[in-house]
């Protein structure tokens, strides 16, 4: 993976770059967040797997079934109703309060995208990014406190997923966790109330309901391998 080279954002520096589309189409297993989980889970499963860099705990959204493929939802089927915030902020980050770019990263260098600064007050696109970053920043330590939740509970547990499709190929998805419904059945009654009451419950079986779309992504891809 190439080095990243950030530098925090200011309009002296940075006032002439313009911000480009994101073009290419997301990656098949994306990270999201527990208030993107509804609209996620209208269009794909959503998992939890672990960092390989860290071992930490992250969920995410499943978009594909095989990295080396075009996403099975795609980016127009995203568009307008589930955007993740960790794929729409490609090139920007948070370093303290402040916001970091990548500088080397080509959505900069689209001379035809929006600018960034009107003099020295950040444009409406750069607004809007940084209403975004907000969002992710209180998302992920959101999303976090409830994975950490499920943990203290033992609520997570592995899932297997292995598909058979028409051509004979059986794809076997390793490395993830959903939310056991037995568990949850099994909670003191203190437990469950302080998990509803933060909200876990319901992002817990938001998660449990999506697991129908794995279904409907391994249909998906039968049609398109017949297809093709």
């Amino acid at each position: 993976m190439a080095q990243q080279r950030l530098e925090l954002l200011n309009s002296q520096d940075h006032g002439a770059l313009r911000l480009g589309s994101l073009d290419e189409a997301p990656p098949h297993f994306v990270q999201i967040v527990i208030d993107e989980f509804a609209a996620a889970a209208a269009l794909c499963p959503i998992l939890i797997t672990k960092a390989a860099e860290t071992g930490q705990f992250y969920a995410g959204a499943i978009l594909g079934l095989k990295p080396d493929e075009p996403t099975l939802v795609t980016r127009d089927q995203l568009t307008g109703l589930f955007e993740p915030l960790d794929w729409m902020r490609r090139g920007f980050h948070v370093s303290g309060e402040q916001i970091a770019i990548d500088r080397d990263d080509p959505r900069f260098a689209d001379t035809a995208g929006e600018p960034m600064f009107e003099g020295d007050t950040p444009s409406p696109a750069l607004q809007a990014m940084a209403r975004s970053l907000g969002r992710l920043k209180l998302g992920l330590d959101a999303t976090q406190a409830f994975i950490d939740a499920m943990e203290r509970h033992r609520l997570l547990e592995p899932i297997e997923v292995a598909l058979d499709f028409d051509d004979g190929e059986r794809l076997n998805l390793a490395g993830l966790y959903s939310i056991s419904l037995d568990a949850i059945g099994e909670l003191p009654d203190a437990d469950a109330l302080a998990l509803l009451r933060a909200g876990h419950l319901q992002a817990a079986y938001t998660m449990v309901q999506s697991l129908r779309q794995i279904g409907r992504l391994a249909r998906l891809r039968n049609a398109r391998l017949t297809a093709g």
